[in-house]
């Protein structure tokens, strides 16, 4: 479930699996990605005790131990031979499918939830933000992210009557739900949270900034590949 490059496209169709064989198909880099930008956003002047879902190898988890910005990180991911190297850098990991785990921390456990590239994996988003709600300390912040289907690459791959799967990036044959800038806000608003920032996960390259000069404020949904959020747990 981490944050990982694109791939060139399967030309055969996949074969049906189930959805833990599906990851064990995952290319060994699918989960080694970190997430810089999550870790510039934990305080050094804050006990956080972070609560990772879909933690990979412990990318994140590494960076957020190197800068001094945890006290506890806890973490939970799918595959069971990731979770292993993970385990050298969070204090406890559990391994299976957050949507069906009874998860054994106590109400108000953390104060920092990330959930990097990985709601759109789930069958239930809403119920597994609920579920998390109730272990996050109020005032807590939540940083997320997740693909944005409004980008102009999926429409002009509608426009040709196709839909493309691969193995992994924005077009990841395990992806279950498709979020836009505004639905994503929507969701974690439903769910208990207040969102403060919705923005792309990277800065508009010169030709995005380009087509904003042309079509206005209303064509920058269309330019943001990843949705990048921050909330507040109400």
């Amino acid at each position: 479930m981490s944050n990982s490059s694109s791939l060139q496209s399967d030309s055969k169709s996949p074969v049906p699996m189930g959805r833990e064989e599906a990851y064990l198909a995952k290319p060994g880099h699918y989960f080694g990605g970190a997430r810089p930008d999550f870790v510039e956003e934990l305080r050094k002047d804050v006990v956080s005790r972070v609560l990772e879902v879909g933690c990979g190898m412990g990318g994140t988890a590494r960076l957020a131990r190197e800068a001094g910005r945890v006290s506890s990180y806890c973490a939970i991911e799918l595959s069971a031979s990731a979770a292993e190297t993970a385990r050298q850098y969070v204090d406890e990991i559990i391994v299976g499918d957050i949507e069906t785990l009874d998860l054994p921390w106590q109400p108000r456990s953390f104060n920092v939830l990330i959930l990097s590239e990985v709601l759109e994996h789930l069958v239930d988003p809403y119920a597994t933000l609920r579920k998390l709600h109730h272990l996050m300390h109020p005032g807590g912040i939540v940083l997320a992210s997740s693909p944005n289907v409004g980008h102009y690459g999926f429409i002009l791959m509608l426009l040709r009557g196709d839909w493309r799967l691969e193995n992994s990036g924005p077009h990841d044959r395990t992806h279950l739900r498709w979020f836009t800038p505004k639905t994503y806000r929507r969701m974690f608003e439903e769910c208990g949270y207040e969102v403060q920032i919705v923005k792309g996960v990277a800065a508009p390259g010169p030709k995005a900034r380009v087509v904003r000069t042309l079509l206005g404020k209303k064509s920058d949904s269309l330019l943001l590949r990843q949705i990048w959020l921050k909330a507040k747990v109400r």
